[in-house]
């Protein structure tokens, strides 16, 4: 008697576990599990390809200052002022002057305007 109650309970048991794992697997293959999956890797992408960007600038940086003193180059302490503003003088470089020829007015080179 025992030992039917104790395989009765065993099976009822695996039973009920089985089930349940087949419902968690079949609840993460519905369409808005799916795509919360989806979200969910794309924010953690995202956050990784960010943290990559931030070590290459930092890793450029470092690797910057580092030839600027193999090569003897410093940065100056204060910043330089911009030099005071030019005039620029704008001088045409030809002129284009209109002739009169035969036929009416001419272009610059003394032939016809079409």
């Amino acid at each position: 008697m025992f030992r039917r109650a104790f395989w009765f309970t065993t099976g009822a048991a695996a039973g009920v576990w089985a089930t349940n794992k087949v419902h968690r697997k079949l609840r993460k293959l519905q369409p808005d599990s799916l795509a919360a999956q989806a979200a969910d890797k794309a924010v953690e992408t995202g956050q990784r390809l960010r943290q990559f960007a931030l070590d290459v600038r930092a890793g450029m940086a470092d690797r910057e200052e580092q030839l600027h003193d193999a090569l003897g180059l410093s940065t100056p302490a204060e910043p330089r002022e911009l030099p005071a503003p030019r005039r620029a003088v704008l001088e045409p470089q030809y002129r284009i002057t209109r002739t009169t020829g035969p036929h009416g007015l001419t272009g610059p080179t003394g032939k016809e305007d079409h």
